[in-house]
């Protein structure tokens, strides 16, 4: 969630470090600080708020000058955003910046306020600075490896001693750090985009792995300080990918990369016109072995598993749990050999779905691993892994990552139903034509509907609170627009099974109220709009996401506002339904005066439970 950064090399030291955390404040933060080596002593200057407000004060009291140094942005958890809660936190001799959470940190305060340490701030990260500060013996690795025995948890660490003003220490258990290099210059943060306008070469940290970075280049040691080789890898995305390229802000920019995110995810999966996943370890003799599914997940990415839950069992006819990652790891689960469970995530950092896919493993399950993120956690851990290449997602919101997610799905889907013999060949590959088309079908809404989605915007800019509501995949996708809605326009917005309404939310439902209703499936469509009259005769103003076929049938009065989008194959329409659900969020937000790119209180990896 937090942002690190760090860096040693000919550059004015202070510039890189906040230049490379701009490039992190997509994971959300209230503060931010650096630490620079400056005439052999450690110059720290943090503030509460945004990277505008560092770079004043900056202005205000002074740059710090040097080549070596380390950075962050904070996303609280342990202690209100302040100026002293702000990273760096420092001990005598040294000086830190974390992200994840110490568990034990209560413990290890209590221990070293018994020898006498005093503490500032409230925050589990000085408690780390004071640790390695407390054991340090003139050695940094040996200080780092003894700390890292003591500490529980997931974190990040990035370290400077002060005896050693040429070098700046990093190490990760369960949160995300890599290291980058180029020529006479090195690097730590938590995402590859920091680096991106210097070196697009990085190597990733495995766990309690220790890299020394320094003006010669970057070493490293495992767990017992044995020096190991890493291999050394290349971004296969550069800056302009992770730039706006014109687009006021990322989220629209996200939106309109989604028909090319499709192609680039799908095309290089489909062989002689059916589904081939090999490559990821796949095949459809493995597919036969398995007699149930759970797919777990996160916030968005647990939308996409209950799209999968739709369509795996609708194709396959093998039952599919849908669970929450957080949910999951706590109930001790039925899971058994033979089982598959699957993992979707953006990051491939998320705690709570690594934690599940552990625990999954433990059991006897097969996992699959659905991400975006090269070499993530997640990725390097699952049995069998795809990833979605919808290259760097920037907005808080996700949009791209979610569309892509869905035509992974979507794939394994349809060669799960092959392999299980519940489609014929011919009726795979109809399958697979259809989703080919989707990026052109995704175009033409991006195309036809943002200017009616605009406009529609507007009318939801006072509402106080809002309802979304489908049937079957509708509601599935419902789920996914109105958390969209809710996390970039801060309004309260909720999804219902459309027949579950006069089950008690209807009485909710009074005059004016928005309902953002989606029917694009044509056996349940009489259905929906008959829980649409529902809430229209009591007061509510109608937004209906429908097919053509569908708009065409309407009665005068039903709905307030209609927005078409092209009828196409109704087992896909998730794909293309879910566009003018995105657009919709982001205009109301921009209606706002929200930042649709940053929200208030949200990170784009969330690496802590």
């Amino acid at each position: 969630m937090c942002g690190i950064v760090g860096y040693v090399g000919p550059r004015d030291c202070s510039d890189v470090l906040v230049s490379a955390l701009t490039k992190l404040e997509y994971r959300g933060y209230d503060s931010a600080g650096i630490a620079v080596f400056e005439n052999n002593e450690i110059k720290t200057v943090k503030t509460q708020g945004r990277l505008k407000d560092l770079e004043d004060k900056l202005k205000k009291v002074g740059k710090p000058e040097g080549h070596v140094g380390i950075g962050h942005t904070r996303w609280a958890t342990h202690g209100e955003p302040s100026d002293v809660n702000s990273h760096p936190h420092s001990g005598a001799r040294v000086t830190i910046v974390h992200n994840g959470i110490i568990e034990n940190y209560i413990e290890l305060k209590e221990f070293l306020v018994a020898q006498g340490r005093t503490f500032l701030s409230e925050t589990d990260t000085e408690v780390v600075a004071q640790l390695l500060d407390y054991k340090y013996n003139g050695n940094p690795l040996e200080t780092i490896d003894s700390v890292l025995a003591e500490l529980k948890g997931s974190f990040a660490l990035g370290i400077m001693f002060k005896d050693f003003p040429d070098k700046v220490f990093a190490v990760r258990r369960e949160s995300p750090l890599i290291v980058g290099v180029a020529d006479g210059e090195s690097f730590i943060a938590s995402d590859v985009p920091a680096i991106l306008q210097y070196t697009r070469d990085y190597y990733l940290l495995d766990h309690d792995e220790i890299a020394t970075l320094s003006s010669d280049g970057v070493s490293f040691v495992d767990e017992h300080l044995q020096p190991i080789e890493k291999e050394l890898k290349t971004a296969d995305w550069d800056m302009e990918a992770a730039e706006k390229g014109g687009y006021p802000h990322f989220m629209i920019k996200e939106i309109n990369e989604q028909p090319t995110a499709i192609k680039t995810t799908i095309m290089p999966r489909i062989r002689n016109g059916l589904p081939c996943l090999e490559e990821c370890g796949i095949t459809l003799e493995k597919l036969r072995e398995f007699k149930n599914i759970t797919i777990v997940a996160c916030g968005t990415a647990m939308h996409t598993g209950m799209v999968g839950k739709y369509v795996i069992e609708d194709l396959a006819r093998i039952p599919v749990t849908v669970d929450i990652a957080s949910e999951y790891r706590y109930r001790n689960p039925i899971v058994s050999e033979g089982d598959l469970v699957i993992i979707i995530s953006q990051s491939g950092e998320t705690a709570d779905s690594l934690a599940a896919m552990r625990l999954a493993k433990q059991k006897g399950a097969t996992t699959l691993a659905i991400v975006n993120a090269k070499g993530s956690s997640i990725a390097r851990e699952a049995d069998m892994l795809i990833y979605t290449l919808a290259g760097p997602e920037i907005a808080v919101a996700s949009t791209k990552a979610y569309i892509t997610q869905l035509s992974v799905v979507y794939l394994f889907a349809f060669e799960l139903a092959l392999a299980k013999d519940c489609v014929s060949e011919a009726e795979c590959r109809r399958l697979v034509s259809a989703l080919t088309k989707m990026p052109e079908a995704v175009q033409y809404v991006i195309d036809n509907c943002e200017e009616k989605c605009k406009y529609i915007a507007t009318k939801l800019v006072t509402a106080d609170s809002l309802l979304y509501i489908g049937r079957g995949l509708d509601y599935a996708l419902s789920m996914e627009g109105s958390l969209k809605l809710k996390e970039v326009s801060y309004i309260h917005s909720e999804s219902y099974a459309a027949g579950e309404l006069k089950h008690g939310t209807i009485s909710l439902i009074e005059d004016g109220m928005p309902v953002i209703s989606v029917a694009t499936q044509t056996d349940v469509i009489p259905k929906t709009i008959s829980n649409i009259v529902e809430v229209k005769s009591r007061g509510a103003k109608i937004i209906l996401v429908c097919t053509d076929a569908c708009a065409r049938g309407l009665k005068d009065g039903v709905a307030d506002y209609v927005i078409e989008i092209p009828h196409s194959e109704e087992l896909l329409m998730p794909i293309t339904a879910v566009v003018p659900l995105q657009i919709l969020a982001y205009y109301t937000a921009i209606n706002r005066g929200n930042d649709p790119d940053k929200p208030r209180n949200l990170a784009k990896s969330v690496t802590v439970e």
